[in-house]
């Protein structure tokens, strides 16, 4: 799973990745989201399901990934898509933290393992560390960087996550 606030490239995330053409519900945005969905200089586009791609890991296994919708008005998709969500990504702009909160509340209370990616269309506003404060992070997430834009930056950001996962698992293996 994918999640983050409107335009944080959730959508640009799944297409540099999958194998597939992705599955996408992006639509031209209208006058009706005028004052609802809080806009972005220059896009023309939301996505108002979800977007959907695939990896192949080896012959028997596949990632499945989801990109949710942002907007406010579309969260309560949201619970859906993490019904048996294994691990999920918190796509960030550093422009807009405020719009990962609810993201980030979401996944911790379906108890969902994640990790935040700082997306950098711009150069950054805030460094990393200013990013784990602001998100009140705990060390354990990882925060990592990444450009949604470049397939082997958003490769590395899905190594991430289930590098984070194989740790967390590994953890509770070895708890008596």
């Amino acid at each position: 799973m994918i999640v983050g606030g409107f335009g944080v490239g959730k959508t640009t995330m799944v297409r540099s990745v999958s194998e597939i053409r992705p599955l996408s519900t992006e639509e031209t945005m209208t006058q009706a989201g005028v004052g609802i969905d809080k806009g972005l200089q220059g896009k023309t586009t939301t996505t108002v399901a979800f977007d959907f791609g695939r990896i192949s890991l080896d012959e028997r296994m596949v990632l499945y990934l989801f990109g949710a919708p942002g907007q406010e008005r579309f969260w309560f998709l949201w619970d859906r898509l993490f019904s048996g969500t294994l691990g999920a990504v918190v796509l960030v702009d550093t422009r807009r933290l405020a719009d990962s909160w609810y993201a980030i509340d979401r996944l911790e209370h379906h108890g969902t393992p994640f990790i935040v990616a700082r997306n950098n269309f711009e150069p950054p506003v805030h460094d990393l560390g200013q990013v784990r404060d602001a998100l009140d992070l705990s060390p354990e997430v990882p925060l990592i960087d990444c450009d949604a834009r470049r397939r082997d930056s958003s490769k590395q950001v899905l190594i991430s996550l289930v590098d984070h996962l194989y740790s967390l698992s590994t953890a509770r293996e070895n708890q008596p």
